[in-house]
């Protein structure tokens, strides 16, 4: 299975990349995790939020690979224990399709992102910096991973 992780915003400070591809490296070879950037488009002093917001997930929506499931990372979202989210990750290789998350950017998922999605998923009820959720959901999957492998790290 093959886990997109499609997010806005490029450039990411070293240490974003750093984590994230720490926990990527990690996968195995028949599930790997994949990072698609979305660049954020200009917000000024007159910028058209709403518009931006479309194009954006317009670019979100045209990167899901073809007949894969769309996950929204959303504060409103349905919250998952590291058991949990394994769970849904054996579902999701069983369901047999590859899987897209998708994470917004400063204003959030564009209603077209949130409508297209077939699941919530959310981290925190804090607003996370979107930097930082790359790292989070890079982790978090590696762990799910874990605990449905036996492996040892989620019991370190």
């Amino acid at each position: 299975m093959k886990i997109q992780l499609i997010a806005v915003g490029q450039k990411m400070p070293g240490w974003v990349e750093q984590g994230f591809t720490e926990y990527q490296k990690r996968f195995v070879r028949d599930f790997s995790l994949e990072l698609v950037e979305i660049p954020a488009g200009k917000r000024g002093k007159n910028a058209d939020v709403k518009r931006i917001l479309e194009k954006e997930g317009e670019q979100m929506l045209a990167a899901v690979g073809k007949g894969n499931r769309i996950v929204t990372l959303e504060v409103t979202g349905k919250a998952w224990t590291s058991p949990q989210l394994a769970e849904q990750m054996q579902a999701w290789q069983l369901d047999g399709r590859d899987v897209s998350l998708l994470v917004g950017g400063p204003e959030g998922l564009a209603p077209a992102c949130i409508a297209a999605s077939e699941q919530k998923w959310s981290l925190s009820a804090l607003t996370l910096p979107h930097p930082m959720v790359r790292i989070i959901v890079a982790e978090s999957l590696y762990r799910g991973w874990s605990i449905n492998q036996n492996h040892p790290y989620h019991r370190e």
